[in-house]
């Protein structure tokens, strides 16, 4: 009796050994089935959530010459989150276009990368000419000159036999800076003319702005003569003008004021003979005006009495 009892005991053991191994195996192989999904839908939803943030821009994948227009292999769209003012988004504003200057592989195509000329002549005015003027760290604003600044030209004067007094003057008010260097400022639409694409390039440029040797200045056409004149009579200094004068922009190029402020400008560079690097012009001889000049003998003196 004992013995048969054992049996049965050992029997459904067995049997519950069984059944115990068989739901631990079905349980391992449901686990990562279910976590399977779970997994996805998470990062799917990560995914989802980055393209809402990041839209598409129109990048050159390689470097294209001038005047050739674009194919499709020449653009590629990359997502970026933070997307350029007036960029391209889509491959067809792009293709058949063509660019009037050389552009880099990487740079964002915007309707500014087809205009014709170069980012000086898209940052002046049409009565205005960029004119480059030499600069070190004294004259140029003790290097803190930067694009977009106004500036007011000073002209210093030497005494010397052409010019009996020294003297200094302002040759131009609220002259614009268009470039320091290599550092570009604004286009007239206002974008920037140079965009760095890295921080590191970014401090670059600013390191090259702070020893720069030259500026490009936005004078207007009618005073070009005057200022050219100035860079070769005397020494040169630029005035950094205030931020908060606002109207700045419109001194030479408003409607009412900029007639005026050219007049003044003319009238106000005294003594103009000696930017000319000539002598102060002497006056008629007096008698006989409006006739032929007046020819003189050789005058003798004997005594009190005198002879021609």
């Amino acid at each position: 009796m004992n013995n048969r009892r054992s049996l049965i005991l050992a029997a459904i053991l067995f049997v519950g050994a069984i059944a115990a191994g068989y739901w631990g195996l079905v349980l391992s192989r449901q686990q990562p089935i279910a976590a399977l999904p779970v997994t996805q839908v998470i990062e799917q939803g990560v995914v989802a959530a980055e393209d809402t943030t990041r839209k598409p821009v129109v990048v050159l994948a390689h470097d294209v010459p001038p005047h050739v227009a674009l194919t499709a292999a020449d653009v590629t769209l990359e997502k970026l989150t933070t997307v350029p003012a007036g960029s391209l988004t889509a491959i067809d504003q792009a293709v058949g276009r063509t660019p009037w200057r050389s552009l880099s592989a990487g740079t964002w195509l915007n309707e500014q990368s087809f205009d014709m000329g170069g980012p000086l002549a898209r940052m002046i005015r049409p009565n205005e000419r960029a004119l480059a003027v030499a600069i070190d760290e004294v004259t140029g604003a003790g290097g803190q000159l930067t694009p977009g600044d106004y500036v007011d030209i000073l002209l210093f004067l030497r005494q010397d036999t052409a010019n009996p007094q020294q003297s200094a003057q302002v040759v131009l008010p609220a002259v614009r800076v268009l470039s320091v260097g290599d550092d570009l400022g604004l286009t007239n639409d206002g974008q920037l003319a140079s965009q760095p694409k890295s921080a590191e390039e970014a401090l670059k440029q600013e390191q090259r702005r702070a020893s720069a040797r030259t500026a490009v200045l936005a004078v207007p056409e009618p005073l070009l003569n005057q200022l050219m004149l100035a860079t070769q009579a005397g020494t040169l200094r630029l005035a950094v003008r205030s931020a908060q004068e606002q109207r700045l922009s419109k001194y030479w190029a408003g409607e009412q004021e900029a007639s005026n402020n050219l007049d003044n400008a003319k009238r106000s560079l005294y003594q103009f003979n000696q930017l000319a690097m000539s002598g102060p012009v002497k006056g008629p001889v007096t008698g006989n005006p409006g006739g032929a000049p007046r020819v003189r003998g050789i005058e003798i003196i004997r005594g009190n009495q005198t002879a021609k």
